[in-house]
């Protein structure tokens, strides 16, 4: 995977277009092909094999700017119509803090409010000190006491996260990528085949030493009690497959290579776009597929002078936005009932 790590992220990068876009496609695709089979490649990946031409083909779209044929500025209404006639079946969805502060999970970089702000009971030099592998060798403690606050099981899905869950339902959802680590897409039903987590998940993690794979709930007991868990064959300490700084994505990050060119729709929902190389999938679908944020404020490619004319910004509360698209389709009370019979299951799990 050496050759993707390299080269992958420059495919959503704005400055390549063109046929730098296209030499750097092909020169992936080729030696992916002749060096693993692309065979093997496309299954590690998860994804159905394509020819180079239809894999090149869908990086690019006519025109520049859309389709050449409407201009007028989509709206979300719009944007509900597509999705309600079936005219979109391919969606896409980035997720970020904002998705998940309202189960009460707060994020890294508000001022006052965000983790790093509040990391001072933690007792570490620096705030990005407790996700630097430097310093988790040297002392993993307070990584493992924030650990226990965001572990799963200690929060609850909302209904952002149950939208999604009903896009995956009713056969739209192609992938959902989400910078989040808290695992509530999980909890909410969306089946791991679906997700690409992006920095990584407490549901797997690693001896740091002989690299044995261990599944999450493994070491929960540990965690929950604030011990350091070890792995019992080396006796290493067991790190969550969470990434750190400095540390490569994970493997199904690449997935975005198959998946944004597919897309015929991309929804952002509660990300600031800042965190590389994360933001810069907001680039990668064609120019003619719509995209639609949901979120606080303008971030990213909607902040710019001049967004395409099949952008669409709902501003404000990332649930109120939500529940305005989904009126919208007419889904109000699928979601309900789908948030009623889930709330049920997990209400019977704790009791149990």
């Amino acid at each position: 995977m050496g050759l993707l790590h390299r080269f992958a992220p420059l495919l959503v990068q704005p400055s390549c277009q063109g046929l730098l876009k296209l030499r750097v496609c092909r020169n992936l695709l080729n030696f992916t092909q002749k060096h693993h089979g692309l065979s093997p490649f496309a299954r590690n990946l998860g994804v159905c094999q394509v020819s180079f031409s239809s894999a090149v083909a869908g990086l690019f779209s006519p025109g520049g700017s859309g389709d050449g044929s409407r201009k007028e500025k989509l709206s979300l209404q719009d944007v509900a119509s597509l999705l309600k006639n079936k005219e979109c079946q391919r969606v896409v969805v980035m997720t970020g803090a904002g998705v998940s502060t309202p189960s009460g999970i707060p994020d890294f970089r508000s001022p006052g409010s965000g983790l790093y702000s509040n990391l001072q009971q933690y007792d570490i030099p620096y705030p990005e000190a407790i996700f630097e592998l430097d310093y988790f060798f040297h002392n993993p403690k307070p990584f493992f006491l924030l650990a226990r606050e965001l572990y799963p099981g200690n929060y609850r899905p909302n209904s952002a996260h149950y939208f999604l869950r009903l896009l995956h339902d009713k056969g739209l959802l192609l992938r959902l990528y989400t910078q989040n680590i808290d695992g509530l897409e999980r909890v909410a039903g969306i089946p791991p085949s679906k997700l690409v987590e992006a920095h990584g998940t407490f549901a797997t993690a690693t001896c740091t030493v002989c690299r044995r794979s261990y599944a999450g709930q493994e070491f929960r007991v540990d965690v929950m009690e604030g011990r350091v868990p070890h792995c019992p064959v080396c006796t290493g300490v067991i790190k969550p497959d969470i990434v750190f700084f400095g540390e490569q994505l994970p493997q199904r990050f690449f997935l975005y290579l198959a998946d944004f060119p597919l897309a015929d729709l991309l929804l952002i929902l509660g990300t600031s776009l800042e965190v590389e190389p994360f933001a810069s999938l907001a680039h990668a679908v064609r120019s003619s597929i719509p995209r639609v944020l949901i979120n606080r404020d303008l971030v990213g490619p909607f902040a710019i002078q001049s967004p395409r004319y099949n952008d669409v910004a709902q501003l404000g509360d990332v649930i109120s936005g939500v529940e305005t698209l989904v009126n919208l389709l007419g889904w109000t009370e699928e979601l309900r009932d789908l948030i009623q019979r889930e709330t049920e299951k997990l209400d019977a799990q704790e009791d149990s």
